[in-house]
């Protein structure tokens, strides 16, 4: 009763800031981490002293969930991960990457009962939810993006790139916030920073291309536009990646899955580093490094996050960056599907003779906070009882990892009301994405076929059979005036060893002889408009000789891209990349330089309109 009368004292004397007082921990007290009236800093170090090993290991982890309730069937990959609940109850985790993608109501009550779950453990310690990119015309069976109808529509990472305005790219990341927030998402795991140098590889598509001055530039606009000024309550955390910058892979070969190399032929590894830089000057939450071994920059010959020279000399020292470094997903153990196929392997690089404790201890070692799609909480506390990991060690990575969850207002008040939904169908943020995907198409050919008039007969090869019907359209090549033709960047073609590998996509750039040859016989029949959809820097010099007219597209709308070519509006984009001449341009040129393939088909910047 004592105890009771002087905290109501205490609170009555010092009034909390006015704050409802929110017990975490249970024990009728208001203690300094309870009392939003204290410093982060003091809250912080009173909240880690109260922490037991199991809740500091659970919290060094990150991990894809599954978003379920009652009556929900979680879809593709997600429906094999672990029950949120179970790893917050019995794994002490606090931090989750959500993949699904409901309906907003659905996905807010998720949120909800995730923290009110959250709130009944021993410390009270919110949750902090995670998400790939969920805005735009996204593949939906990729692993690297959520296809969300509930949020606005916006053109690819490369559309961004090719408009080039940072003031664009920041009411993007303020959208993007204010969007993720009504669902409960607080980090954002992007931008991308990484230079596309490389064009055989498979995330070209998530880069803003291949210039580290145009790269810079949008990289800090679009964590301005997620984070503000200063890291609120209002902000989504960003996490920029893939430290110190990914495009440089050897072959076009991703790092997600061995040999994983990032290799630099041409000496210029520091031009990767720009964009970086750009994040750093305008406070980045958080860093991932990437997953290969930076061949040449270390001698050490191990992947990036278990590389002391990267984290700790490079990144810590060099660039005094003091936030949270998270590794990539799955660096430890194999992803496996219930049907025994390895989804993804551990990319341990340099380490693969190790055991799931050696690789966890040298992440740590080397400087790592935070281990990405993992939940090794028992092992890691097994390491830290025994010695082999330090808990003073493991607390200096709480210290960052807890600051962002007090900065956010996690812990003084971690839920959403169903009005914050009220963000979502607002007509300003959908207009400002078709915008953005009108300025992001880019006119790479005109015979002065362009613009098209409405009385013009059409036949549509590749677009969606129930919007061309709104069109003045023919069923057949030889009954209409043009041929539009849509085609995208190839696919496949070569042997994937994993589920992942297909899914990411990737092989050869250039075009089969059949699909080649399909493209000639039309042209032979009538003008060809051609829509080129760019995930990668194709090649398609054989197809672009026959066509007449020639549009760049990164993943806009069709009834958009369909407005331009009737002349609704002027194309404005210039390419992101250039666009090699032929496979041994490609193969000649050097991983890590930009703009160096042989006579390019359109070189770096081309981009044409309607005046001329």
């Amino acid at each position: 009763m004592k105890k009771i009368i002087f905290l109501l004292l205490f609170l009555s004397i010092f009034g909390c800031d006015n704050q409802e007082f929110r017990d975490l921990n249970k024990n009728g007290m208001l203690d300094i981490y309870e009392d939003k009236s204290q410093s982060i800093d003091d809250r912080v170090n009173d909240l880690i002293s109260q922490m037991s090993i199991e809740e500091k290991a659970g919290s060094i982890f990150i991990d894809i969930t599954k978003v379920t309730f009652e009556g929900s069937i979680s879809s593709g990959f997600a429906s094999f991960l672990p029950e949120t609940v179970e790893s917050i109850n019995n794994l002490q985790m606090n931090h989750f990457n959500i993949i699904d993608s409901f309906e907003p109501t659905k996905m807010l009550e998720w949120y909800n009962n995730v923290q009110k779950v959250a709130e009944e453990s021993r410390l009270g310690i919110p949750i902090t939810i995670a998400s790939d990119p969920r805005h735009g015309a996204l593949d939906p069976n990729s692993p690297i993006s959520v296809s969300s109808s509930s949020f606005s529509v916006w053109p690819s990472t490369l559309g961004l790139g090719a408009i080039g305005d940072e003031k664009i790219v920041e009411e993007f990341g303020n959208i993007v916030r204010q969007e993720y927030k009504s669902i409960g998402i607080n980090l954002a795991l992007g931008p991308m920073a990484d230079i596309a140098t490389e064009p055989r590889w498979t995330r070209v598509d998530g880069t803003f291309g291949e210039d580290a001055f145009i790269n810079s530039k949008l990289t800090a606009a679009y964590i301005k536009g997620l984070q503000g000024k200063t890291i609120n309550k209002e902000s989504v955390l960003a996490m920029v990646k893939h430290f110190p910058g990914s495009g440089s892979v050897e072959n076009g070969n991703d790092s997600h899955f061995p040999p994983g190399n990032h290799v630099y032929p041409g000496d210029n590894f520091n031009y990767h580093l720009l964009p970086f830089e750009a994040a750093f000057d305008v406070g980045v939450s958080s860093v991932m490094p990437y997953y290969g071994i930076p061949v040449g920059i270390s001698d050490k010959k191990i992947g990036a996050s278990f590389d002391e020279y990267i984290i700790n000399d490079l990144l810590r020292e060099k660039y005094n960056f003091d936030g949270i470094v998270c590794s990539d997903w799955a660096l430890i153990t194999d992803r496996i599907l219930p049907n025994g196929k390895v989804f993804k392997p551990a990319s341990a690089f340099g380490l693969e003779d190790k055991t799931t404790e050696e690789r966890i201890t040298r992440l740590i070692d080397a400087g790592i906070d935070m281990i990405g799609g993992e939940s090794l909480t028992n092992e890691l506390v097994n390491l830290i009882r025994s010695g082999i990991i330090s808990e003073q060690r493991i607390d200096e990575s709480l210290r960052r990892i807890m600051k962002e969850k007090f900065n956010l207002g996690l812990f003084d008040n971690p839920f959403i009301n169903v009005e914050s939904l009220n963000t979502l169908d607002n007509d300003f943020f959908i207009k400002q994405g078709i915008e953005a995907q009108k300025k992001s198409l880019v006119l790479l050919k005109n015979k002065n076929i362009l613009p098209i008039q409405k009385e013009d007969k059409i036949f549509f090869d590749g677009f969606n059979k129930e919007l061309i019907k709104k069109y003045n359209y023919s069923v057949s090549p030889e009954d209409s005036d043009y041929i539009l033709i849509k085609l995208s960047s190839p696919s496949g073609r070569f042997e994937a060893k994993y589920e992942m590998q297909k899914m990411l996509g990737g092989g050869p750039l250039d075009f089969t002889s059949e699909e080649i040859k399909r493209i000639k016989s039309l042209a032979k029949i009538k003008p060809v408009i051609l829509v080129m959809s760019l995930k990668r820097p194709t090649v398609f010099s054989e197809i672009a000789n026959v066509s007449d007219a020639i549009i760049a597209d990164f993943q806009v709308q069709e009834n958009i891209l369909l407005e331009m070519i009737y002349g609704k509006f002027s194309p404005t984009g210039k390419l992101p990349f250039e666009i090699p001449s032929s496979i041994e341009a490609v193969e000649d040129q050097r991983e890590d330089l930009p703009y160096d393939s042989v006579n390019p088909l359109f070189k770096f910047g081309h981009g044409l309109n309607y005046q001329e």
